[in-house]
């Protein structure tokens, strides 16, 4: 692979190019001149005029069916529809059949994905089966290449055993990651509590299920002395509490899912089950809150929290209907929408996820492997069922035109384009 993308407004926190316009060669996969390139007969030539380069984007939050629910999404047609959203990194949920809860699964993970252009991070369980009793075997699965633990989108209602998981990890720093919900309170509701659930007649899971939850385990974290993660906070008060930890100096970060801060519980009047997700679409000003939290550094990345699921499990009603969306494709059209500049969103979505995992974050530097993504925010496409590339369909906004465009993602000496 020949490569030469011209004229490109390079975005890298940490390369001697940020914020410079500059040309990238790029032969075998391996970045091979920046600066001012002419151009020759066997290369490729990308015109990146008034377009942004940047590392790859990197998922903290994805989920594929693999292994047991093949049949929502596998790691091909998963790794397919990160490569066309801009990533070239992607943290799997244990949230499988069987659930990722030993070596044999995140080994299995790990040789499934290898000579991809998506490099896969398999995270394992903190409890055996995800059923919050006893610890999984998390020093085994660490050894075996999984970076954190976390039950996914089943919470830890035990805190005497979310305890013991962050003193267990110290021994080998691995990372908790906290999905912040009280089941108790939260019940068996399917929206926000607030004015809209009340219009439609819902029962509505507060926000206080989310915010005991979170204060709960900063706690926990200080008293252990561990680092914490919080994935997919929803509400301006979640908000408060981390910033409010960050402030005592508490090792605790968090991420926010991408269609949480554009969409509000109002997307719900007409009982459309694409939008139900959970933690559920929260209120505008809880968006707002969001936003300023990505902007002020409270927040630290942003997640795509990609859920496929097949359609008779969302095409139905909406009380019966899966929770989720998939979101590979259209995160970073979602962070354009909402009204992020890019250097925050290179920020969010590609340097600080490796960063929380201890991933190295892609070089811009002669003779480093190219792994890079090419966007236009100012570009308009839509997003229809010809391009997704995802096994699933269950998006609220297939068919409708977005602003912000992937046209190139590059990692391991492979190469997509999109169309």
């Amino acid at each position: 692979m020949n490569l030469l993308i011209k004229s490109a407004s390079v975005v890298h926190p940490e390369s001697p190019f940020h914020n410079q316009v500059t040309d990238i060669l790029i032969v075998n996969g391996a970045i091979t001149k920046i600066g001012d390139i002419d151009e020759s007969d066997n290369t490729e030539v990308i015109d990146g005029t008034g377009k942004y380069l940047s590392p790859g984007f990197f998922d903290l939050n994805c989920n594929v069916g693999e292994l047991g629910l093949e049949t929502k999404e596998d790691l091909q047609t998963g790794t397919a529809a990160a490569a066309a959203g801009g990533f070239t990194g992607i943290a799997l949920m244990p949230n499988s059949h069987p659930p990722v809860h030993s070596k044999a699964e995140v080994e299995y993970l790990r040789n499934r994905s290898q000579n991809n252009l998506v490099d896969v991070y398999p995270l394992g369980t903190i409890s055996h089966k995800r059923e919050g009793k006893d610890l999984s075997e998390m020093y085994d699965m660490f050894k075996s290449g999984a970076r954190a633990f976390t039950d996914g989108n089943r919470p830890v209602q035990d805190a005497g055993l979310m305890e013991r998981a962050l003193l267990y990890v110290q021994g080998f720093g691995a990372k908790v990651i906290s999905y912040p919900e009280d089941g108790f309170i939260a019940g068996k509701a399917k929206m926000n509590e607030g004015v809209v659930s009340t219009m439609l007649g819902m029962k509505g899971i507060p926000s206080l299920a989310e915010e005991l939850m979170i204060a709960r385990d900063i706690y926990l974290a200080e008293d252990s002395g561990t680092a914490i993660h919080f994935t997919t906070i929803s509400t301006a008060r979640s908000v408060e509490l981390i910033r409010e930890a960050k402030k005592r100096g508490l090792s605790v970060t968090c991420d926010v899912a991408a269609h949480n801060i554009v969409l509000t519980d109002e997307a719900l009047t007409g009982f459309d089950s694409l939008y139900k997700v959970k933690p559920p679409l929260r209120t505008k000003n809880d968006v707002d809150a969001l936003i300023a939290g990505l902007k002020d550094g409270t927040i630290d990345a942003i997640v795509t929290q990609h859920t496929p699921h097949e359609i008779e499990y969302k095409d139905v009603e909406f009380e019966v209907a899966e929770y989720g969306i998939i979101g590979l494709q259209t995160a970073f059209s979602l962070a354009v929408q909402a009204g992020l500049s890019i250097d925050i969103i290179v920020e969010k979505l590609a340097v600080n996820p490796r960063r929380l995992l201890n991933v190295e974050v892609p070089a811009f530097a002669e003779g480093a492997p190219a792994n890079l993504v090419l966007t236009d925010p100012h570009a308009e496409w839509a997003y229809t069922r010809e391009l997704n590339r995802s096994k699933s369909y269950n998006s609220p906004f297939m068919g409708q035109n977005l602003k912000g465009k992937v046209l190139l993602t590059c990692n391991n000496n492979q190469l997509f384009k999109s169309n």
